[in-house]
């Protein structure tokens, strides 16, 4: 009897050391098979890296340029954000040093605009004025949506800059136009750029260039301080005051007032932006409330519990209506005067 029970006794002892075996192998082959697909998906989402990501400022040895000064610089404006994000200024940046730096990594910019309905008459003026003073030297893939593809005019691109046409259909509203741009904008994001791109601006085509926008507006997450509000406290700023909106932010709260009409960052970031102010917008909209400047409010919701890395100044965003300001030294870019009710579909 004790010889039977040490037979059954190693004979069991052998089965569990086999499965214990077999359990190991199953779950170590589990982990290695999980590892290679986040490696292989990884992979296939891979793109040419951001200066972000590198972590690195190198310039070349030898390269010539103005000492910078601790102890000169604008005494008149705010450079940084109480979260230590630069603000950019004329007077703040040395562009030949910065573009020194970003031109060596090869970086393209996808820009988007939308021309749709009578706002196909400002893109001359855009795309003409872009290719004299946007992101000159670098690599710049436009695209353009519209619902006259016909309508877009001829303009010679410069080095490294092309333009894609998409169109897109017709709407009743410019509501609609300008709320529709963030679920355009994640798709286009997702289904292609990742790929192709390094960064991405969005601008308002009713807009021209008049200076130099280049590689000191580059950061993981841009915003543009609106032009009209931009020395007003944030108890006027034109918020969503409704709790019943996505775009809510309560009396008390904000930082600062962002323009719709620019915005730009790496596109990671970008995406995550414009996925969450679609979702947001769609929310509102299934509970029947349209927020009160639209997707511009769903931007500024999102900045403020978002930070940008970097923001940039009025200079990047005027109104050709606006009277003059003795701390814009420079208008880059800025909204061309025109008659709302005339252009807009519903005005």
């Amino acid at each position: 009897m004790p010889l039977r029970a040490n037979f059954i006794f190693i004979i069991l002892l052998f089965f569990g050391m086999a499965l214990s075996g077999l359990i190991y192998l199953s779950t170590n082959v589990r982990s290695c098979s999980q590892e290679l697909i986040e490696q292989v998906f990884a992979t296939s989402v891979a793109k040419p890296n951001t200066l972000e990501s590198q972590r690195s400022l190198k310039t070349s040895p030898g390269f010539q340029y103005k000492q910078p000064s601790l102890l000169a610089g604008r005494a008149d404006v705010v450079s940084l954000s109480p979260w230590l994000a630069p603000i950019i200024w004329e007077g703040t940046f040395n562009p030949t040093l910065i573009d020194s730096i970003y031109k060596q990594h090869n970086i393209t910019i996808a820009t988007t605009v939308f021309a749709l309905g009578k706002y196909t008459r400002f893109l001359k003026d855009f795309l003409e004025s872009a290719e004299e003073h946007y992101f000159v030297g670098f690599g710049v893939h436009y695209y353009l949506f519209t619902d006259q593809p016909e309508a877009v005019p001829e303009v010679k691109m410069g080095k490294n800059h092309r333009l894609t046409v998409r169109k897109v259909p017709s709407l009743d509203r410019w509501q609609d136009i300008s709320m529709g741009r963030m679920e355009i904008l994640e798709k286009l994001i997702a289904d292609e750029l990742m790929h192709e791109a390094n960064y991405i601006f969005c601008l308002d085509v009713d807009t021209k260039f008049y200076g130099r926008w280049g590689s000191e507006t580059l950061g993981n997450l841009v915003g543009v301080i609106h032009p009209w509000l931009f020395d007003y406290p944030r108890e006027s700023f034109t918020y969503e005051r409704r709790p019943e909106s996505k775009a809510f932010i309560p009396v008390g709260e904000g930082d600062y007032y962002y323009t719709a009409a620019a915005f730009g960052g790496t596109l990671e970031e970008i995406h995550r932006l414009t996925k969450t102010c679609r979702e947001q917008l769609n929310a509102d909209h299934e509970n029947s409330i349209e927020a009160i400047w639209h997707e511009e409010s769903h931007l500024n919701k999102y900045f403020l519990y978002n930070k940008p890395t970097k923001l940039l100044s009025p200079e990047y965003l005027w109104r050709d209506i606006n009277i003059s300001a003795g701390q814009i030294k420079i208008i880059r870019f800025s909204h061309v005067a025109k008659n709302n009710a005339e252009v807009r579909p519903n005005a």
